[in-house]
């Protein structure tokens, strides 16, 4: 049976993890709406690209075409993957929804570039082949993060080292609603490009030196806006699984 002193000393520790939990739950929000407001901030930048290329391929379906090259031909085909974890727990099942979905959609011995600690511990013990290391802070994504990735995911690809690029994320369409996702970034899809920024008004534009080199110097930046969405995407629903946790 429980005495006084015993009982004292499970409230106190229920307090001391009230406490804890109520700061991380605080701590989240803040960052979740940081995070929110940052991403609307360079939507306009992303827009402007998509609107020139679309622009560009509308022209021609032959400008850049080296990026929109499946390789259907290749018997091996050589898919890279970019994992987004976090870098700690304590938010409920989000990191463990991620490495599930991976396991259903990457058979063992695919190419991974995991982001975020928690993924990364976990591959390194399965059989996979961990390609490249992207080791940020844990903060709020910033562009310059994706920039990197994306300056990787376009030389690999033009170099032919790799025959598709993707990203493995979670979408965060509510607080109370964040799913897994998989988007292809290498070949480029047309329609994709075409999807992105739709109903806005399409201004002509005139190219310098050539359309076919300013799509080359285009394809890196569009690549990093995307990144930049996911990446934020995933921090945000991060921070909204980890506020649900510590509910």
């Amino acid at each position: 049976m429980e005495t006084m002193r015993d009982i004292r000393n499970r409230m106190k520790s229920v307090r001391q993890t009230l406490q804890v939990t109520g700061a991380l739950k605080l701590i989240s929000t803040s960052k979740l709406r940081k995070a929110r407001r940052r991403l609307e901030d360079t939507m306009p930048y992303f827009d402007g690209i998509s609107k020139a290329m679309r622009d560009i391929i509308g022209h021609s379906e032959e400008h850049g075409a080296k990026w929109f090259d499946e390789r259907a031909d290749k018997k091996d085909r050589k898919i890279a993957t970019l994992v987004v974890t976090a870098d700690m727990g304590k938010a409920g099942g989000y990191n463990h929804q991620i490495i599930r979905y991976v396991e259903e959609h990457c058979p063992e011995g695919s190419f991974l570039l995991p982001v975020g600690q928690v993924g990364k511990r976990y591959f390194m013990e399965k059989n996979y082949v961990l390609v490249e290391d992207f080791t940020f802070a844990t903060k709020e994504p910033s562009v310059y993060e994706a920039k990197e990735i994306a300056a990787f995911a376009a030389a690999e690809f033009f170099q032919g080292k790799i025959d598709e690029f993707r990203i493995v994320y979670t979408r965060m369409h509510s607080i109370v609603k964040l799913e897994p996702t998989m988007q292809v970034l290498l070949p480029l899809d047309a329609a994709v490009i075409a999807k992105n920024g739709k109903g806005a008004e399409e201004a002509a534009y005139r190219y310098m030196p050539s359309e076919e080199g300013l799509f080359d110097s285009l394809v890196p930046l569009y690549l990093k806006g995307v990144l930049y969405g996911a990446l934020v995407s995933a921090f945000a629903s991060e921070q909204a699984a980890r506020m649900t946790a510590m509910d």
